[in-house]
């Protein structure tokens, strides 16, 4: 019997392939017709694997976020977030242009509710209340969304005459291309560390409010 001259769809082929879509074009780019024609395949027969656009975000985006860790809640809730918090962000920084689809929260994506329950859970345990827990979930989020959403110093031209007698404090502006990656690193590391110095300082004074 001879072989199929291209590869039969999978679902996780599919998902792969979409997320190239959206990696190399941009989220609008994704559509059925363009994902079957970068498969190969007729539109038709990827409906035998996925219903919709809408579902096959959902699975790209679950898949995502599936490599997001959780687990140091266990430990103590700082060791928790902050491992969380760098997790979340190295999942979504090599994939910018779904950040906007994740940004909206969980829905039904099953990875995103169990990393948001064990957030939660790991945060009451530690002796948050549970608004607090709920804030402290949504702030983190704002700041790895913000930090995966884009680059800050790419965002600044490298042509050094932009800011000459113009822009006299941002005279070294040009060179944060040549390390963007690191001093964006860095940065979200900084108000990483800023956010938890707060609410540590926050706990101590509900321990002794209450």
């Amino acid at each position: 019997m001879p072989r199929p001259s291209t590869p039969r769809l999978s679902p996780e082929r599919i998902r792969r392939s979409g997320l190239e879509i959206i990696d190399t074009e941009g989220l609008d780019a994704l559509s059925m017709r363009r994902l079957a024609q970068r498969l190969d395949v007729r539109a038709a027969s990827l409906y035998n694997h996925v219903a919709t656009k809408e579902d096959l975000l959902h699975e790209i985006a679950d898949e995502v976020m599936s490599a997001v860790d959780v687990s140091d809640f266990d430990r103590d809730w700082v060791t928790g977030l902050r491992t969380w918090a760098r997790s979340y962000r190295a999942a979504l920084v090599d994939h910018p242009n779904l950040v906007p689809f994740i940004a909206y929260g969980p829905a039904r994506r099953a990875s995103a509710l169990r990393a948001a329950d064990a957030v939660h859970g790991g945060l009451t345990r530690a002796g948050w209340p549970q608004r607090y827990a709920t804030m402290i979930g949504a702030s983190t989020k704002y700041l790895v969304i913000g930090s995966a959403m884009g680059s800050f110093s790419h965002g600044f031209p490298a042509d050094a005459t932009v800011y000459a007698n113009r822009f006299p404090h941002l005279s070294r502006a040009h060179l944060l291309h040549q390390k963007a990656a690191e001093i964006d690193a860095a940065s979200f590391e900084l108000a990483l560390t800023a956010l938890i110095d707060g609410l540590t300082t926050q706990l101590e004074d509900l321990t002794r409010e209450s």
